[in-house]
Order: structure tokens, then C-alpha cells, then sequence
């Protein structure tokens, strides 16, 4: 029997936009909760949050905002992240997704890549100063014409307001002063296969690449994965997971708004206290993380003074999770129908899933069965032909999810999508004689650290502008708490006599994304090498393992909670203070 699978054709997919979609929902559960953040105590039934959606969306027609622009958001979890989101998908904007944990470079690439016109930020907080930033952009980028500050005073850090910067709340009131005709003729002109969302992920080679999500794929992905969680207008979900993911995005809210559940927004960042805290005030139902997030609830000191009684189900994803803490969050969490998701950006994102009647050895080992109207198969990494099943190859997925193509960038999209529409995930996987399937590794040199996906080129990009290093090269090593930490190798520069962890840290600091900075250095004298002269990446990862493994690994006392380092640190012997390898 060879390894493919085709799930379910029914029910039919939708062929309806994010829109219409949403104001259908609307209609069927009026007056019940929508969302909820709970931070502020602000609260929306579904027609207020269709009402604050249509005024923000006639705001961005009031600015010219066209079918097919690129509108950015760049902001920690907010209310007002999910009014973007449906007002974009309202006037066929294309939303960007920009991650919080972006610095002016990495910020500076996205808006040039795909020609991005608006950008709407959140306000300073104590870890990100945005609108200076997106200012710096802005002057660096002529093709962003307008800035959009979320904190409602068009300013932000008491700068006076250029033109061309509004607030959000300007950009309400503009909207409540127009007519909704203007809306609802746009609305009436986009269709399910237009192109509404673009998410940067890392790839295999060169820098991020936008990937082109249409309404199509994301709304679809939402509803089946909602389905197969047995969701109602009586779930309340409870997202501390970021929603400029697809998981916050689309398993997310994409997911809720589908079925008529409410979203509750337990804070900006995730915090185990605060998840679990939405929880019992706001007698969630579901609860989403990966796997690092659980573990974290599980570990709090007062844990079992949290009443999860009303919890029944969630999703994990992001990275595999550890069979004790499945059994924890299923026996101690009440989760009995705790779903694993697997996927990746370009299918939407989610192409295989566990059932909520599959047993606990399935929702440890494998990734579940393949989702509704998709297909998955595992090929021969040499012939391309289907392996049988139990053997290991590439799994490579077919169907509504897969995206149009990587935004502007053609050649990479033919590289990863073949002639017959198949995905190649880059995974290595098998798949057993009943279709469930069982990620074992992945064929090239991305990280994945603490359910981020990491390139390691575009850190070697960054890393080549120190002065002290003549080459780099970035690969992940084992950690238990995020599943992978970055390693620098380095070879050093002339007359540069050394370099540590700190100084790399350092050199990265307030520039790259803090989880794209790595934990340790390896100083080198020359890289192992193919015959062909080709960099073995692999050969540095298994060198730096066994010289990690030889170490002794004493725990550090538990960090402050409210201390600027928020990750909890182990200090190797043999392996000085700041991660360098001897």
C-alpha cells in the first residue's frame, strides 16, 4: 500500500469570502459574545464587533485603500488586531502580517518585498518602540505611504504627527461618517480566490518569502479545523498564542468567528497565569498553545487553584508533545479532546490533525490523519515515487490549502510546488496503514525554536556585518525547553583575537527578533566541507551535540518573573557564561 491519504469531501468547501462569511455568523448569533480582551474588561456581542469591523473598514475607503493593497499589522495580540483583520478582508486588502519581535531591518525587508502601502502599529511598550520604528521605516520606504498608530492619538511617544499618520480611532470615526454603500459594493466585487493575506515564513533558501493566502484557503482551513473540534456558538476559546501566526490567525479566529464562538484575548504576550486566570473568569472551553505553553501552565505553584472544569478541548501545535504532558493536560486540564495539529504556513495552515476520538499514543507519536478536501502522500527523496507505507520520505500536500504561490517570487514558488499542484514540505515523514502520520525530521537546515520557524541564512546575512567575523554559519542544537537553540560558528575575522555569546547577543540586540539571536558560539578555525566544497551543516550540529552532551548541566535558580530575561537559563560546565563553546 503506498503512503497517500485523501481526507474526508464532506461537507462541501466554502466558496464564500471572509466577509460574507463573517456577516453570515453574524446574522445566525447576533447578541452572543464575540470577543472578549481581557486586559482591558473590553467586551464585543457579534453584531458590535461587525459594526466596529464595518466603521474601520470604511475608514481605509475613506484613505483610497484599494482591492489588492497591501495593508500591514505590526502589534502584539489586541481587540483590535481581529477589526483589522475582518475590515481588510471586507474591502479585499491584502493584511501583512508583521511580527512583534521585528526590528527596523527585518520590518524594512517585508515592506519592500511586497510594496506595502499602509502600516498600522501598536503603541510603545517596554519591549518595542513601534512608531518610531515604523516612522524610520516609512522614511527608508517610499512605497509606505501612510502609517496607522492603534494607541488612538496618531502619535504614540509625544512627537507631534506628520502627515500621512492617523489613529486608529481617526480612521473609526472617518468610517462612521460614511455612507456603507461604498462598502458593500466592494464587498460585493471580491471573490473566494483572491488573494487577502500574506505571511513571511522561512524557508529553505534565501530570505522570507510572502506567503499569498487567499480567502479560499484560510477560511476553509478555519472552518474544518472548527469542525473536527466539534466547535458551537457555545465555545469560548481562550488564544494566547499570537495572532500574526496562522495559529492565532486562522486556527484561531478564522476558526471561532466560523462557528459562532467566542474569542478571548487573555493578554499582549502569552503568560501561563493569565491563560489560565481567562480561563476560569470567562468559563473557557478551549485553550490553545504549543507544547512549551502547557508546560508552563502545568508548572505554575498554584496551579491546582485554577478551576478548569469547563475546558473540554484545544490545539496543540508547533512542535511535538512530550507523552507525560499530554496525559497532564488531559487528566489535570479536563482537555479530554486536546487536538495536535500539524502544518505549515504555505497549506493554510493546518493539513493533518488528530481526532478527538484517536487515543492518547496517536496524539503523541503522530500528527493525526489528513484534514477534509486535502491529500497528503510521502515520496522517495531520490525518485519522487510514493513510498510504502512505514517508510520515510518527503510529505508533500494537495488541495484548497496550498497557497496561490510565494508573493512576487515565482521561481520559488515553482521550487516548492510541483507542475501537479503538490507542496513539498521539506518534512521527513511515514505514514501507517490507517493514514495517520508521523513527522521524524526535516530534510534541510531550518530551526524551529519554541514553534518559531528560523532560517539560519538570514542571521548569517546579519551576523557577516560584524567586524570581528570573517564567516558564519547558524544551525540548531537540542534544547529540552524550546526543541532547538541557535549556534553561531564562527570563523573570526584577522586580528580579531575572540568573540562570545554576549557580544554576538549584543551585536543583535534591538536589530534582529530576540528569539533569531543565538545562545551560543563555536569559534572555529575552518567549516567541514563536501568534496564539491559545499558547507556539511550537519556535521557542525552532530560536532556541537556530542561536545554539548559532554558537559555537565547545573540548573540555575528560576528567573524573576518581571526581569527583562524571561527565559529560563541551564549554566553548562565546560561552556562559559555566555553560551560560547570552548
Amino acid at each position: 500500500m503506498s503512503s497517500y491519504s485523501q481526507g474526508p469531501s464532506r461537507p462541501p468547501l466554502l466558496e464564500s469570502t471572509i466577509g460574507d462569511h463573517f456577516e453570515g455568523t453574524v446574522a445566525r448569533f447576533p447578541h452572543r459574545d464575540a470577543l472578549i480582551e481581557v486586559a482591558t474588561g473590553r467586551q464585543w456581542s457579534y453584531t458590535e464587533l461587525n459594526s466596529v469591523v464595518d466603521r474601520f473598514a470604511l475608514g481605509l475607503l475613506v484613505l483610497g485603500i484599494q482591492r489588492g493593497d497591501r495593508v500591514g499589522i505590526w502589534s502584539p495580540n489586541c481587540a483590535e488586531w481581529t477589526v483589522v483583520q475582518y475590515a481588510t478582508a471586507k474591502v479585499g486588502a491584502i493584511l501583512v502580517n508583521v511580527n512583534p519581535a521585528f526590528r527596523t531591518v527585518e520590518l524594512e525587508y517585508v515592506v519592500r518585498q511586497c510594496g506595502m502601502r499602509m502600516l498600522i502599529s501598536a503603541p510603545s511598550d517596554k519591549n518595542s518602540d513601534y512608531p518610531n520604528m515604523a516612522r524610520d521605516a516609512r522614511a527608508n520606504c517610499p512605497e509606505l505611504r501612510e502609517l496607522v498608530f492603534i494607541d488612538g492619538d496618531g502619535d504614540g511617544d509625544g512627537r507631534q504627527s506628520q502627515p500621512g499618520e492617523f489613529s486608529y480611532a481617526a480612521l473609526l470615526d472617518a468610517g462612521a461618517d460614511s455612507s456603507s454603500i461604498g462598502l458593500r459594493e466592494r464587498m460585493d466585487e471580491l471573490c473566494a480566490s483572491d488573494p487577502i493575506n500574506l505571511q513571511y515564513t522561512s524557508g529553505t533558501t534565501g530570505f522570507p518569502k510572502g506567503a499569498t493566502l487567499t480567502h479560499r484557503n484560510i477560511l476553509n482551513n478555519g472552518f474544518f479545523i472548527g469542525e473536527l473540534l466539534h466547535y458551537t456558538e457555545h465555545d469560548r476559546v481562550v488564544v494566547p498564542v499570537p495572532f500574526y501566526h496562522c495559529f492565532g490567525m486562522v486556527i484561531g479566529n478564522l476558526n471561532i468567528y466560523a462557528h459562532g464562538a467566542a474569542a478571548i484575548i487573555p493578554g499582549r504576550g502569552f503568560a501561563a497565569s493569565a491563560a489560565l486566570q481567562a480561563v476560569q473568569d470567562h468559563g473557557g472551553t478551549s485553550l490553545y498553545g504549543v507544547p512549551t505553553m502547557f508546560m508552563a501552565e502545568l508548572a505554575l505553584p498554584d496551579f491546582s487553584d485554577y478551576d478548569l472544569s469547563t475546558l473540554r478541548t484545544g490545539v496543540m501545535a508547533g512542535s511535538t508533545c512530550p507523552v507525560a504532558v499530554m496525559n497532564r493536560v488531559i487528566g489535570e486540564m479536563n482537555m479530554v479532546d486536546v487536538a495536535i495539529c500539524y502544518g505549515m504556513t504555505e497549506t493554510s495552515p493546518v493539513s493533518a490533525m488528530t481526532r478527538s476520538d484517536d487515543t492518547i499514543e496517536r496524539r503523541t507519536s503522530t500528527v493525526g490523519r489528513t484534514m477534509p478536501h486535502l491529500e497528503n502522500r510521502i515520496i522517495d527523496l531520490q525518485t519522487g515515487d510514493m513510498v510504502a507505507r512505514g517508510e520515510i520520505g518527503e510529505l508533500c500536500t494537495r488541495g484548497y490549502s496550498v497557497i496561490s504561490g510565494y508573493w512576487d517570487e515565482p521561481e520559488k514558488t515553482r521550487d516548492s510546488i510541483d507542475d501537479e499542484g503538490w507542496i513539498h514540505t521539506g518534512d521527513l515523514a511515514s505514514m501507517d496503514t490507517e493514514g495517520y502520520i508521523t513527522v521524524e525530521g526535516r530534510i534541510k537546515d531550518m530551526v524551529i525554536r519554541g514553534g518559531e520557524n528560523i532560517y539560519p541564512r538570514e542571521i548569517e546575512e546579519f551576523l557577516l556585518r560584524h567586524p570581528r567575523i570573517h564567516d558564519v554559519q547558524v544551525i540548531g542544537v537540542p534544547d529540552e525547553k524550546y526543541g532547538e537553540e541557535l549556534m553561531a560558528c564562527i570563523i573570526l575575522a584577522p586580528g580579531a583575537d575572540t568573540l562570545t555569546a554576549e557580544d554576538v547577543a549584543e551585536f543583535c540586540r534591538g536589530r534582529l527578533a530576540h528569539f533569531k539571536v543565538p545562545k551560543y558560539t563555536d569559534v572555529r578555525e575552518s567549516f567541514p566541507l563536501t568534496v564539491s566544497g559545499k558547507i556539511r551543516k550537519i556535521d557542525m550540529r552532530n560536532e556541537a551535540i556530542a561536545r554539548l552532551a559532554e558537559t555537565i548541566v547545573v540548573p540555575e535558580p528560576e528567573p524573576i518573573l518581571n526581569s527583562s530575561r524571561r527565559e529560563s537559563r541551564t549554566v553548562v560546565a565546560e561552556v562559559d557564561s555566555h553560551g560560547s563553546l570552548p
